[in-house]
């Protein structure tokens, strides 16, 4: 997860004594899920989607994962959208709490849970998989335990008698919990549309032995160091990319993002998010079909880590815009959208 290895060095390292600015924040480690299939699944809910729902659905399937987690086998095989949930999306359903962002998101609670949105997806969302809180569970307790969150609150014990999950999180769930779900549960339950048939194939495959995620572990770790041999990572990197191919769903951003958390970083997995930074901070106007040729114009120098010099430039626009993010509670992620940074520079330029 937080990338300590001797490989993982040697790359912060490189990028570093090429790139000044990043050397002196002490940037360059990308940190990532604790499992592939994490990584993978969230990258699948990157796609075609507002940032907003792409937390809100990763936060559904943990919620899930202790629902799951504390069902019967007879209520897992019920396949029923959990009562509480589905009175809740109800209740929101059509309710939209405006945030203004010149008071620095002070009136966050005042929002409703992004969960609620029903609308087609209308453009690629971008971000990374790693601002997702996970809270843990007590795995070892034989009975239903108290769930605490990270952030100090805690939830009530359950009952065994009455079942009641609201405001309590799990973890993000396993193949194993989600390979033989219902399609349209999960989509139901957790608001994934179509994303839900791609991710039970996925644990289902995962499962079936027709996915080994830990040979695309290994042989991501057949590369050599980036700047010694620059010729093997197309190389390694093809290979697994046409690993990832053959997996149902897994388009070229898809591949990218997933490629990208396992530690290549001279292709920048590029979306609208992309094409925004380039004309707001480069004054370049470019399209999904040429965005890659201008990443190269910006970023090529610093090769083979493009996507390194890239999100710390990104990161760095997002700082200045909303505040140190680094500091801010994890709820107020949701907020950093194109449309929210469009609101601030209208009111910057008032």
């Amino acid at each position: 997860m937080l990338r300590l290895s001797e490989e993982d060095g040697r790359v912060v390292a490189e990028f570093q004594a090429m790139h000044a600015a990043a050397r002196e924040a002490g940037f360059g480690r990308i940190f990532r899920s604790p499992t592939l299939f994490e990584d993978m699944v969230k990258c699948i809910l990157l796609c075609n989607c507002q940032w907003t729902r792409t937390l809100a659905m990763a936060t559904a399937l943990c919620e899930l994962q202790l629902e799951l987690r504390h069902s019967s086998g007879t209520e897992v095989l019920e396949l029923r959208t959990p009562p509480i949930r589905e009175l809740k999306r109800k209740r929101g359903k059509n309710r939209n709490v405006r945030v203004k962002l010149e008071t620095k998101f002070t009136e966050l609670e005042c929002l409703e849970d992004p969960r609620v949105e029903t609308a087609e997806d209308a453009r690629v969302a971008t971000g990374t998989s790693d601002v997702i809180t996970h809270l843990e569970t007590d795995e070892k307790s034989a009975s239903l335990p108290q769930v605490a969150p990270e952030t100090g609150s805690a939830c009530q014990s359950f009952d065994s008698s009455e079942l009641s999950l609201e405001g309590c999180i799990g973890d993000f769930p396993t193949p194993e919990e989600l390979a033989y779900l219902d399609e349209d549960f999960l989509a139901k339950c957790c608001n994934l549309g179509y994303r839900a048939e791609r991710i039970v194939l996925l644990a289902r495959s995962i499962v079936e032995g027709k996915v080994c995620l830990q040979n695309l572990e290994e042989m991501q770790k057949m590369s050599l160091p980036a700047t010694e041999e620059l010729s093997t990572i197309p190389s390694t990197y093809e290979r697994l990319n046409n690993e990832l191919t053959t997996i149902s769903g897994f388009g070229p951003f898809t591949r990218a993002n997933v490629l990208m958390c396992m530690g290549f970083f001279h292709m920048i997995p590029a979306d609208t998010e992309t094409i925004r930074h380039l004309k707001q901070c480069h004054k370049i106007a470019s399209t999904i079909k040429s965005v890659h040729m201008e990443l190269d114009k910006i970023y090529g120098e610093y090769a083979p880590f493009q996507f390194l010099a890239y999100w710390f430039e990104l990161w760095g626009f997002y700082d200045k815009q909303f505040g140190k993010i680094a500091e801010m509670d994890p709820s107020t992620y949701r907020l950093f959208t194109a449309s929210a940074l469009k609101k601030q520079h209208r009111l910057v330029r008032k």
